[in-house]
């Protein structure tokens, strides 16, 4: 028995004298590794035997795709999105893909809509069919009205020698992929291939379309992904649940007019007679008062003692610039100024800390402090 170059399989001989590998043959599987050591290569065997094909198509793509991409992003109505089998899951994903990257999008099974489903599809809607092989029945069968009532139908398929890229508008092509399979059979390269291709055309097409870290955000609301992305506006405690003062007060009089109910930040925030934010008193810098003994200071005026031009966010900041700032920093309260300097609310620590359910990691964003306290 000869092994089958390149591949790994064994190779037999049939009467003719003609080697066939393994996949060609009706013969019962290779033999499972027996060793963790063998089973862990296998498993990154299988997975780098995905990689590689992603990066072979890669290489292969034309304009096809950017054309793909530009009809996409032009769409006026929804992406509809059909394929069977293991190409309708794919298809599935990537309608999850488009929607949440600013274009909607839903998912058209080929067996439902040629019993009526052919309904949901508009003249304004681009269509992407999938299929690796282009000779799915189902898919086929509805191509042509596919075609006739959307504004264009994109075929994603292996190659333009099928039925499926002789119906669309524009065929983007996938090539053809060995599969990782032991036994070459189960779609395993050739679905990652297709999956990949479709997240790019998706991702360009967000480019096209001016889609930003913003409007994504507006569409993951939840999770630990909407608390990233998350405006500062949207955590901050508002200013009639902030502790404020005149910086003219005593620390005295400024501590007990700025007492709240309820939770309570560790610091006042301080204005002038006009209402701009001029500094920060925290709990801290009481301590040290009294730690020091110095109890004749709280009736001086609380600006005597107070951070004067502390760091401030902007209320048009994102939370991952604020948690940038308290990381880097080393800080517990972030007060939240308006283009006029006066403050509008504060982010207390505390405040982080109970929207995520996992430590913070370090931030790398670099920071930069709002041009008025420069």
């Amino acid at each position: 028995m000869k092994a089958d170059s390149g591949s790994g399989l064994p190779r037999r001989l049939t009467k003719e004298g003609v080697a066939l590998p393994a996949a060609a043959r009706n013969t019962t599987s290779l033999s499972a590794p027996t060793t963790p050591l063998e089973r862990l290569r296998a498993i990154r065997q299988f997975v780098s035997a995905e990689a590689e094909a992603i990066l072979a198509c890669s290489s292969q793509l034309s304009s096809a795709a950017v054309q793909a991409a530009e009809m996409t992003a032009k769409c006026d109505g929804c992406v509809v999105v059909t394929g069977v089998g293991k190409a309708g899951l794919i298809g599935q994903k990537l309608v999850a893909t488009l929607g949440s990257t600013g274009n909607p999008a839903h998912f058209l099974h080929p067996a439902e809509a040629a019993h009526g489903d052919l309904g949901r599809i508009r003249s304004g809607d681009v269509v992407w069919a999938l299929s690796n092989s282009g000779r799915s029945e189902e898919v086929v069968r509805i191509a042509p009205h596919l075609r006739e009532h959307s504004s264009g139908l994109i075929a994603i398929t292996a190659n333009e020698d099928n039925p499926l890229a002789a119906a669309a508008d524009l065929v983007v092509t996938l090539g053809a992929h060995d599969e990782a399979c032991p036994n070459r059979l189960a779609p395993t390269c050739s679905t990652a291939v297709m999956m990949a291709v479709g997240d790019g055309i998706a991702m360009l097409a967000s480019q096209l379309r001016g889609f930003t870290s913003q409007d994504f955000a507006r569409f993951h609301p939840g999770g630990a992904l909407g608390r990233k992305l998350a405006s500062v506006a949207q955590i901050m405690r508002p200013l009639d649940q902030c502790r404020l003062a005149d910086a003219k007060m005593s620390i005295r009089d400024a501590m007990v007019t700025s007492s709240k109910a309820g939770r309570r930040s560790g610091a006042v925030m301080l204005v002038d007679s006009a209402g701009r934010f001029t500094g920060l008193f925290t709990d801290s810098d009481l301590s040290r008062i009294l730690e020091q003994r110095d109890e004749h200071s709280l009736d001086e005026p609380i600006s005597s003692r107070m951070t004067r031009d502390p760091i401030a966010a902007q209320v048009d900041w994102s939370l991952q610039e604020a948690m940038a700032v308290f990381s880097h920093h080393r800080i517990s309260e972030l007060p939240v100024i308006d283009d006029e300097h006066s403050p509008v609310g504060l982010v207390d620590i505390t405040d982080l800390v109970s929207l995520t359910d996992q430590p913070r990691e370090k931030s790398t964003l670099p920071f930069q402090q709002p041009k008025s306290f420069k």
